[in-house]
């Protein structure tokens, strides 16, 4: 099976409790998991650009160095999630629950983060763009936050 069927596949079949599952290096580009249930799962490296995460429950799930270019993450629950070194350019996390969550060294240009809880997110090295949106409680200039201003 290619990797492209998956996301299919996954969709097709309207699944929404991977909760643990290792799916480690998985291309799941464009899948629409709205929703679903993917706490403490493993998608290290794997690519979930422009996939559909609006809603989902991705509490300590693995997304180090994921590819999630403009993925939508609004109002997803990411507490605790390990998004270290992840590419989140043009995502939207609108509302998003990044609480305690690993953002170091991720790519966060172009990203939208209006309305999203980052209390104690660790953000050090996490690039940025002018075009970064921030919630209004955020202060990204701020250098304790460890932010690298980058152009897009």
């Amino acid at each position: 099976m290619n990797r492209e069927t998956l996301a299919t596949i996954l969709t097709r079949l309207g699944l929404t409790e991977l909760s643990g599952a290792d799916l480690e290096g998985v291309d799941l580009e464009g899948a629409k998991l709205s929703g679903a249930n993917l706490q403490g799962t493993n998608f290290s490296g794997g690519d979930l650009s422009v996939a559909d995460l609006s809603g989902a429950d991705l509490r300590a799930a693995n997304l180090s160095n994921a590819g999630l270019y403009g993925t939508d993450l609004s109002g997803a629950d990411l507490s605790g999630a390990n998004l270290k070194g992840s590419g989140l350019y043009g995502a939207d996390l609108r509302g998003a629950t990044l609480a305690g969550a690993n953002l170091r060294g991720a790519d966060l240009r172009k990203a939208d983060l209006r309305g999203a809880n980052l209390n104690g997110a660790a953000l050090r090295r996490a690039s940025c763009s002018i075009s970064t949106q921030w919630p209004d409680d955020f202060e990204p200039t701020d250098p304790t936050n460890g932010l690298v201003l980058k152009a897009e």
